[in-house]
């Protein structure tokens, strides 16, 4: 990263920035102001360790004489070492160690030290020199020292004296912005989204990053170079391999093929009294091994490597996996195993382990892609060959949205009545009848559904907890699809209490998801978002980090974030979300596609706008997913774009055309996660024909529309509603009506967050940023509406006991502990300085804590 370059006013050669540098100076900063006498690095090849280095050199302060000593990682001996570090520092060559100790000990001069690339192989040797020169030496004279390896000092020592600073190696990867200032040739936009896609390869490995930004034309087209994997193979050839004995080069690739390993694991695969000394060397020499998901009994090799090393062939791969799928199935470990078996092309023994599997597995990382890659590409009569078999891919078929597929899966279980008992074959209908409930249910055939849903769990017995939970979980979404929230609640309710009683944290986060949407729809964007970022950090914490519902997560909250008018923040959870989504073959990937749609409406982009959607439908018809999961919502936003652009011929045709597929006796549900799809299909085809027909009176429509929001409680809804209202009004010249609609909007949008109505609505007018009777405070921060000695837990709690709420009220709102709750009340009390809640309120109202 770096090059030598003369220097004439000072011995030997000190380095120069390549002219491709990016300044850091996020780590720089620390480094120039520690005060400890020791500065370390230590991180794998290519994490810029060097650069870093330099660009605190170059900025030395005057008076400060700098020493370079470029080590090159190789092999020394302890008199070598003294020989080109007294060299280095203009002092006799034939000094000795002795009075070479006596000479730093004795040093005067201000003077910064830099040993760059320490010796990479371990010599104990040394390192006690190290060590000797550390504690020795002047406090005059500075040691910066970076190395691929932790030379064996006695670095406690020099931390508890508080003489030593040590940057973290995770700290080194490059960050977005870092990457997007280099791609200033592109449009701000793609600029971010390549730099996202760099990362996301790379892990912002300083080397990965610039070998990805050699081909930048490539990176912004999508494309993957084989040039790029080349180079990046030939790099690990001279910086890692080159290191390494045969026997550790093997050791290496093989750990590279697994997802996690372990000492014990190692020892099974590389021999007993073998394999767990061949980690530990590999882990000394800084072969970019890593704790596997914080994890810290489980290592990983750093995953852009990793996946670089999959990708090429190895004939010896299956064999590795064969013996790890071993040791897995001995241990018990049956998902982790199952994915060895897969990748050991052992078809029958994975049929086998995945026996072991149950729906909660479904959410776990690749099981769904791995189960679907085993049902395609081997006979239909081994992997469907006993019930839990066709339940577990009917499951994954569903979770991909193919749903022709999962009926056609569904009908095997035919084969297996009767059963010999009533009881086994009553179980196995009622298995059948949830499966079936959530297949018509995602193909909007509600009332069929609601029947299977309910005849299950009328049958279903107390161990088929998590069948129980997953027709509670589509009864749920179907009374919110209708609009029936204290039904919706009382249910989601009934199925947290049973998935927590089961003690299983995945089955919670999928519940959660739908009381996220219930709180949404209530108006209470700011507790979904909490809610969510609660259960998220739970599953984080997880040894098997559960990406597609942390997909599904992400996706939920940048819909939030979008709402509440935090695009920059809803931009990055709809891109995190869309990966994992894409990653884990889950249907919902159409959300992010639709997110980062609206985000580019919102700036008038409508050509990024439309290819976003034209993207998700290609994904969508791509994975064989029916229209009727995407069409309908595809359509309503491009609809509403339409509007945005004056063009209300179009949006009238699309969205009267959409409206006959969801009204009369053969109508179709809104799909999941798309609540209020009707009712915005049917305000923005009145607001296209207030438009094309100025003669016809739309309110009417929008009244009732309005009456049953209200009714219902349905408060987004309701904000959108009087938002359309408004615009009817002033077309009829009514503006009496307008102001007292825009009234209630905007006291809706300040209290519920929900400027992203006001946002659409100023575009549909094409008002945005002009003066008139709709001008509307700019979208506030969370932080702005919050005390500063208040948290957004004690705000809401304060919220609640303002409308009334008792203690209990509030657990039950915020599915907290009374206990909880009573320590909020205390501590919001001590903080406003009053006693009783009645004084917390009205201290609160005069502080403008609430409005």
């Amino acid at each position: 990263m770096t090059a030598m370059t003369p220097c004439l006013d000072r011995p030997g050669f000190l380095p120069r920035l390549a002219s491709h540098h990016q300044p850091r100076a996020r780590l720089c900063q620390p480094l120039l102001e520690s005060q400890a006498r020791v500065r370390l690095i230590c991180a794998p090849a290519g994490s810029g360790k060097t650069a870093l280095f330099t660009e605190c050199l170059l900025k030395a302060p005057a008076g400060c004489e700098t020493i370079w000593l470029p080590l090159a990682g190789v092999a020394l001996s302890r008199t070598e070492f003294c020989q080109r570090l007294t060299r280095a520092l203009g002092l006799s060559e034939d000094l000795g160690e002795a009075r070479l100790l006596g000479t730093l000990a004795a040093w005067s001069r201000p003077a910064w030290l830099f040993i760059d690339d320490y010796s990479r192989l371990p010599n104990p040797a040394l390192d006690a020199l190290l060590d000797l020169l550390l504690t020795a030496s002047s406090p005059a004279l500075i040691f910066w020292i970076s190395s691929r390896r932790r030379p064996q000092c006695n670095w406690p020592r020099l931390l508890l004296d508080d003489e030593l600073y040590e940057c973290e190696r995770a700290s080194l990867a490059l960050t977005q912005d870092e990457v997007t200032s280099v791609l200033h040739h592109l449009p701000p936009e793609q600029a971010a989204r390549v730099a996202a896609g760099i990362l996301q390869s790379t892990g912002g490995w300083c080397a990965g990053a610039r070998m990805a930004l050699l081909q930048k034309c490539d990176w912004a087209q999508h494309l993957q170079p084989r040039q790029r994997v080349d180079t990046l193979l030939d790099y690990l050839q001279h910086e890692l391999f080159a290191s390494l004995t045969p026997e550790q080069a093997e050791a290496w690739r093989v750990l590279a093929h697994l997802p996690r390993f372990n000492a014990p694991l190692c020892e099974h695969l590389f021999g007993a009294g073998e394999g767990a000394q061949l980690l530990h060397d590999l882990q000394v020499l800084g072969c970019f091994i890593e704790p596997w998901h914080e994890a810290g009994d489980w290592l990983q090799v750093f995953p852009p490597l990793s996946r670089i090393m999959q990708a090429s062939h190895w004939p010896c791969a299956r064999s590795w996996h064969r013996r790890t799928c071993q040791w897995l199935t001995a241990a018990q470990d049956w998902r982790a195993a199952f994915e060895q078996a897969l990748l050991a092309e052992e078809y029958e023994t994975a049929v086998s382990l995945s026996q072991h599997l149950s729906c909660e597995d479904l959410y776990e990382d690749q099981t769904v892609v791995l189960l679907l890659r085993l049902h395609e590409h081997q006979s239909q009569e081994l992997t469907l060959m006993t019930p839990h078999l066709i339940g577990l891919v009917t499951g994954a078929l569903l979770f991909a949205g193919r749903f022709e597929q999962a009926a056609h899966c569904m009908a095997h279980l035919s084969r297996f009545m009767p059963q010999p008992a009533a009881q086994l074959e009553q179980q196995l209908l009622a298995r059948w009848q949830a499966q079936q409930g959530w297949l018509l249910h995602l193909q909007g055939r509600m009332a069929a559904a609601r029947a299977c849903f309910q005849e299950a769990l009328a049958a279903l017995a107390p161990d088929a907890w998590q069948a129980r939970v997953l027709c509670l979980s589509g009864l749920t979404q179907q009374a919110l699809l209708c609009g029936e929230l204290d039904q919706a609640h009382a249910i989601n309710r009934e199925a947290l209490c049973l998935a927590r009683a089961q003690g299983s944290l995945l089955f919670e986060a999928v519940l959660e998801l739908d009381h996220a949407q219930w709180l949404e729809q209530r108006g209470a964007p700011v507790r979904a978002e909490s809610l969510l970022m609660d259960i998220e950090q739970l599953l984080r914490q997880r040894r098997v980090v559960p990406t597609p519902l942390l997909g599904r997560i992400a996706l939920r909250r940048g819909r939030l974030a979008l709402c509440m008018g935090r695009e920059e923040r809803a931009a990055q959870l709809f891109t995190q979300g869309l990966e994992a989504c894409l990653r884990s073959a889950d249907k919902r990937v159409l959300y992010g596609y639709l997110g980062q749609a609206q985000l580019a409406g919102n700036r008038g982009d409508y050509a990024g706008a439309f290819e976003r959607l034209r993207e998700a439908e290609r994904v969508m018809q791509q994975r064989q997913i029916p229209d009727t999961v995407y069409r309908g919502v595809v359509l309503q936003i491009s609809s509403q774009f339409w509007l945005q652009q004056g063009r209300p011929q179009l949006a009238h045709e699309a969205l009267a055309r959409l409206l006959r597929h969801y009204r009369g006796p053969s109508a179709l549900q809104a799909p999941p996660a798309t609540f209020e799809l009707i009712t915005r299909v049917e305000y923005l085809l009145a607001c296209a024909s207030a438009q094309l027909n100025p003669d016809e009176n739309a309110l009417p429509t929008l009244e009732r529309l309005l009456e049953q929001a209200q009714a219902k409680g349905l408060l987004t809804m309701e904000t959108e509603l009087l938002l359309a209202a408004v615009q009817l009004a002033e077309l009829n010249g009514d503006s009496a009506l307008a102001q007292q609609a825009l009234q209630r909007a905007r006291m809706l949008v300040e209290r519920c967050h929900l400027h992203q109505a006001m946002r659409e609505w100023q575009l549909r007018r094409g008002s945005a940023g002009t003066e008139s009777v709709t001008a509307v405070a700019a979208p506030q921060s969370e932080s702005s509406k919050l005390a500063p000695c208040l948290s957004r837990r004690e705000c809401e709690v304060l919220m609640l006991i303002a409308q009334g709420a008792s203690n209990q009220q509030v657990a039950e709102q915020l599915f907290i502990s009374l206990h909880t709750v009573k320590t909020h009340a205390r501590r919001i009390n001590g903080k406003l300085g009053v006693e009783r809640r009645t004084q917390a309120v009205a201290k609160a109202k005069a502080m403008g804590i609430l409005d």
